[in-house]
């Protein structure tokens, strides 16, 4: 007598976009292709697609964010999706509710994708395990901040063609931004030479682990790159004295015309922002559309978070 085989129904394991170090070379690069697709769409008349139609986005932010929140935000509503931020300084996290207790409420109704920013490193991937949904990391604490690196990349691509072969300098306070993390490992996986600059009290230890070149000094670090990539300096994750004043933090490490000259003659500059002017770059620098890239990053943020929405919600 034959036996019976049983089907077994097995619901499809979401999809998270955690880290850049998760990511492959194609994956990577796939994420790029689909962004690229959605430059022209962002840039003209009618922007609403349907990709995302009848799925739930709940952006949840535990810091504060204007560029990562609303490009999310926007992201999203281009896509057809409905979309809910939720404001995190008047929810139940107020009245002692637990990271968990709120992952096991949203899960509850139903997302298909949770956008979350925490000040703990590892939050998103503690919520990725929580809920049935897909989980995007928007930044956590000093781990990762994987769209920046992604729509930074997908900048350097529109301007110069492709980052394999640059020479990526990152300058600032390497110690404690996530945005470095992200960056050097993306640029390294794209081909790229890393060149990280700053004072030793914000620069890693283990840094040279990382596959980048180490320095302190501006005008070493900054000799023949093409892109130079400037940080705010994260003064909410300094707990002690880093720095001796902000005066003399630009005097050595901030951008100026003068430092930028160290670099190739045709050398671009970045920042994810916001911006500390006069502190670590200079404001007509900052301003100046034949060398900053900064708006182009924030217009191009848009199209690489529809990329992530789209390729990991569907």
């Amino acid at each position: 007598m034959a036996t019976e085989k049983k089907v077994i129904a097995i619901k499809n394991t979401p999809k998270h976009l955690l880290g850049i170090q998760n990511l492959s070379v194609l994956e990577a690069k796939k994420i790029l292709t689909e962004a690229k697709s959605f430059i022209k769409l962002n840039r003209g008349s009618s922007k609403k697609l349907d990709v995302l139609r009848g799925k739930t986005q709940i952006n949840l932010f535990f810091e504060p964010s204007t560029r990562t929140q609303s490009s999310f935000d926007l992201a999203g509503k281009r896509l057809g999706a409905d979309v809910m931020t939720m404001n995190m300084g008047n929810s139940a996290l107020k009245k002692g509710e637990t990271l968990i207790d709120t992952a096991m409420t949203l899960n509850a109704m139903h997302p298909d994708i949770i956008v979350i920013r925490h000040q703990d490193s590892g939050a998103p991937n503690l919520l990725s395990q929580k809920v049935n949904c897909t989980v995007i990391n928007a930044g956590d604490g000093r781990r990762e901040h994987p769209t920046q690196a992604l729509l930074d990349a997908l900048t350097i691509i529109n301007r110069k063609g492709n980052i394999e072969g640059l020479k990526i300098a990152i300058c600032g306070d390497i110690l404690h931004s996530r945005v470095a993390r992200s960056n050097i490992y993306l640029m390294n996986m794209l081909g790229a030479e890393v060149n990280v600059i700053a004072p030793k009290t914000l620069m890693p230890k283990e840094i040279d682990n990382l596959g980048v070149k180490s320095f302190t000094d501006m005008k070493k670090g900054l000799d023949g790159c093409d892109i130079v990539m400037m940080l705010r300096l994260q003064n909410e994750r300094m707990q002690g004295s880093f720095l001796p004043s902000k005066r003399e933090y630009y005097e050595f490490f901030g951008l100026t015309p003068e430092k930028l000259k160290f670099a190739k003659k045709d050398a671009l500059l970045m920042h994810p922002g916001p911006m500390n002017r006069g502190v670590e770059i200079d404001t007509k620098l900052a301003d100046d559309i034949n060398v900053s890239l900064v708006k182009e990053q924030v217009e191009l943020g848009v199209a690489v978070r529809m990329a992530c929405l789209k390729l990991y919600c569907n």
